[in-house]
């Protein structure tokens, strides 16, 4: 890939003042993959923890086993509020310097964990890992906004979201070759392994993205200039918040997963990562799909239909945990719940893509802003669905109906009420 980087100029700036800088760094396809496995990192250090809950409990000697939930959500936790740092931070010092030290951060959290001598220590190593781990999120998001723009930004996305949800469908599965190795503590050095590829592929191949027109002072007034224009985006606003919302779909069934296919409800023992990982699959398959339509329709279009679908199937899903008393056959229960995460993967990476759009001047504070924002919002949204898990699949589609819903009504405050309207890039 030999074109320049073309970065959007700040608002009120002529679209002349930043000159192009030649491009150095991978072709197309490896950056895609550079960049999804940064964000990769994320997604593995959630899933692949999964099949160990039953081994961690008995470990520390865990009562309640939706406290084992906790080790999801105080990852995420983490990983949530250090976003609003990274952001600024590269915006200052650039996007390459920031990523590494982000990465060793969550390395230090991971060698906590492998030697956590309590469940209170491994969950406070949780939080470190996250904190590390932000820098992926943010620094991945901003990378392909310092690059791309537009229809084509989204499709990147598209891409990248593609690789980053087929993670959690080999997830479990790698969680359970480790614990096969005799330990739980073996599912951390599969995390370690993973951060350290990452580190020596970015170092080796990613050249510094951040324009140098772009990189902005690093100081409380600026980084508080630049969080204030977002909040005044009503676009950013808007979609930020509905993403926000179907992440607490996600982090509400992942929380819920264990215990609903294995030692709660279902029971299928060594059997689990494969429905997970069914369940991901279509996740993975939908994200490719968007990756290729959204050229054609816009991401509007194709994000509102996606959304709209994903209430309907909602509903669904809560009435036909209703007709089974909460305990639908699996098969069923698998088949409502994919349709719903193929649907849902339409929305997602368009409304990330979307809620960055007008904002590329600012790309790496607006992208931490808002990961900051969507993330604890999506997380407390799960926390309330997992910790409501009673036995039954009812808590999970109560939550995706009204999650989805009231993501619904934001998406059409945001538009004024014109749904299913592409403008001139979306």
């Amino acid at each position: 890939m030999t074109a320049p980087i073309r970065p959007n100029p700040p608002e009120g700036a002529r679209a002349s003042v930043a000159i192009p800088v030649p491009w150095a760094g991978p072709g197309f396809a490896e950056f895609v993959a550079i960049v999804a496995l940064m964000m990769a990192v994320t997604a593995i250090s959630i899933d692949n923890l999964l099949p160990a809950f039953p081994a961690i409990q008995a470990r520390f000697a865990v009562g309640d086993a939706n406290h084992l939930q906790l080790l999801v959500y105080v990852y995420m936790i983490g990983f949530g509020v250090a976003q609003i740092v990274y952001g600024p931070v590269s915006d200052a010092l650039g996007r390459r310097p920031v990523l590494l030290a982000g990465l060793a951060i969550y390395a230090a959290g991971t060698v906590l964990a492998m030697v956590a001598p309590s469940f209170g220590w491994l969950l406070a190593a949780r939080i470190i890992q996250g904190v590390g781990a932000a820098s992926g999120r943010v620094l991945s998001t901003a990378i392909v906004r310092d690059r791309f723009a537009g229809r084509e930004m989204a499709s990147v996305m598209s891409l990248i979201m593609m690789v980053f949800l087929i993670v959690p469908m080999i997830a479990p599965a790698v969680g359970g070759m480790m614990l096969a190795l005799g330990s739980w503590v073996w599912v951390f050095v599969s995390m370690l392994v993973l951060a350290a590829i990452c580190t020596l592929w970015f170092t080796w191949r990613m050249p510094e993205t951040l324009h140098p027109d772009y990189r902005r002072p690093l100081s409380l007034g600026a980084t508080a200039q630049a969080v204030l224009t977002t909040l005044r985006c009503r676009v950013a606003v808007g979609y930020a918040t509905a993403l926000g919302l179907l992440t607490g779909c996600i982090m509400g069934y992942v929380g819920s997963s264990q215990q609903i296919f294995d030692t709660g409800l279902y029971h299928l023992g060594t059997l689990f990562p494969l429905a997970f990982g069914a369940v991901a699959g279509a996740m993975g398959a939908a994200t490719l799909v968007n990756a290729r339509v959204v050229r054609l329709l816009g991401m509007r279009p194709l994000s509102h239909a996606g959304l709209s679908a994903f209430v309907v199937v909602g509903l669904a899903q809560v009435g036909v945990g209703l007709a089974y008393g909460g305990h639908p056959p699996l098969a069923l229960f698998l088949g409502v719940l994919a349709v719903n995460q193929f649907l849902i993967s339409f929305a997602m990476p368009n409304f990330n893509a979307l809620a960055l759009e007008p904002l590329g001047a600012i790309a790496g504070t607006a992208s931490s802003f808002l990961g900051f924002y969507t993330t604890i919002l999506g997380a407390l949204c799960g926390f309330l669905i997992g910790q409501a898990f009673d036995g039954t699949v009812l808590p999970i589609g109560v939550g995706y109906a009204t999650l989805g819903a009231l993501a619904l009504l934001v998406v059409a405050w945001t538009e004024h009420g014109r749904l299913f309207r592409g403008g001139v890039s979306g």
